[in-house]
């Protein structure tokens, strides 16, 4: 029998739930608590993403991001299956638009080999075929991805991991006292053999009021979405995406169906102006200033200034954004587009400006941290949360 341990679990998103489960079934006998300081589990990131199951086919062979993908999507497929949590294989194809494009896409239909990733490449007529209103050079098709509601997940997550779920309890110190770790909130205190956090926007935050000094300081990044309306909702079958920059850690405006009814469109991703600043003119101004004064932000903004540029333009106008998705969808109009709620990405960005571009989890103490989670954490996070468990092990 495993040695009874008093595991504390800071952030209630979906990698923090998955981490619950997973150490719920190695350690039956230990008392797991979840702190999470909304008052709804999956509050920020995982209820407000896109909702796409990922295949694995961006990331680099051998990362942990290519890796738990892979085991991370079976695993969460299986749990929605015993859950019965609707998910649907709808399949993507990734666009080579024009000529200039389908260097990148070979470059990918080659990865997707390595990364041991069923994939087929498409000519003009293949694609029009699988996707009539998607216009594009060539194109790869992947079966494997998908789409699911992981605000659902998050919830079945917490209501059968047999954690106690605290809700509305904010962590203020993690601090180290007679060979354990006491986390001190707004609410009580809690004595604890392990810590693990998960607080996604606020990773690197918990890690240093648990007395350490990550290299890396969370950017937040926020991505604007519309959706179409219904009349336009035919324009695509599946998963679209284009070609992505691989210099650029964000994968370009596409349209996704959602596993409850209706496609979006999107995300624009540019510089929030707060951590949890949503609203299009939001502002919190400590994170802000926070942000503007990390030496990190600013040699990452001069090296992809161009591109950002590009971000921020199409934030500011809606025929910007129309004209970057009729590159796929020459169909969609302005009147076919309606706001939609924002989301926010955490990405941990070192000193020198450079992204950390892989799963980031360090020990500290008594500690483990989760320090860079960023999409494809909500497909992974089974798989995430089994190896938090066998290095707790």
């Amino acid at each position: 029998m495993a040695e009874m341990l008093r595991i504390v679990i800071v952030g209630g998103g979906i990698v923090g739930l998955a981490t619950a489960y997973q150490l719920a079934k190695v350690r039956p006998a230990s008392r797991i608590i979840v702190l999470e300081k909304e008052n709804e589990v999956a509050a920020h990131q995982t209820g407000r993403n896109s909702g796409v199951i990922h295949s694995g086919i961006y990331y680099k062979p051998g990362s942990a991001k290519a890796l738990t993908c892979r085991r991370g999507r079976e695993a969460l497929m299986g749990f929605c299956r015993d859950q019965g949590i609707a998910y649907d294989l709808c399949g993507k194809v990734i666009v080579a638009v024009d000529d200039s494009e389908l260097a990148g896409l070979f470059g990918l239909a080659r990865r997707a080999q390595e990364n041991g990733i069923e994939a087929e490449l498409l000519t003009r007529g293949g694609l029009r075929r699988r996707e009539p209103y998607i216009e594009g050079r060539q194109a790869l098709y992947i079966k494997d991805a998908g789409i699911v509601d992981y605000r659902l997940v998050s919830q079945k997550l917490a209501e059968v991991s047999c954690a106690d779920i605290r809700l509305g309890v904010k962590v203020l110190a993690v601090e180290s006292r007679d060979g354990a770790s006491l986390v001190r909130t707004d609410a009580t205190e809690f004595a604890a053999d392990v810590v693990i956090n998960c607080a996604g926007l606020h990773s690197d935050r918990v890690y240093r009021r648990s007395g350490g000094d990550p290299q890396v300081s969370v950017v937040p990044f926020k991505g604007e979405y519309y959706v179409l309306t219904a009349s336009a909702e035919h324009f695509c079958q599946g998963l679209v995406y284009p070609v992505p920059d691989p210099n650029f850690p964000f994968l370009g405006v596409h349209l996704t169906p959602m596993i409850g009814g209706g496609v979006e469109a999107g995300p624009n991703a540019v510089l929030a102006w707060g951590r949890e600043a949503y609203g299009r003119f939001e502002v919190n101004g400590s994170d802000l200033w926070e942000t503007l004064t990390y030496p990190g932000f600013w040699r990452l903004a001069a090296r992809h200034w161009k591109a950002g540029a590009e971000e921020m333009w199409r934030s500011l106008s809606k025929r910007a954004f129309v004209v970057a998705l009729q590159r796929l969808c020459p169909e969609i109009r302005e009147h076919h587009l309606k706001p939609a709620p924002s989301g926010i990405r955490a990405q941990a960005v070192r000193r020198d400006g450079a992204l950390e571009d892989d799963f980031l989890i360090e020990r500290h103490g008594r500690c483990l941290h989760v320090l860079n989670a960023p999409s494809p954490a909500a497909t992974a996070s089974l798989a995430i949360g089994q190896h938090i468990a066998e290095m707790i092990q």
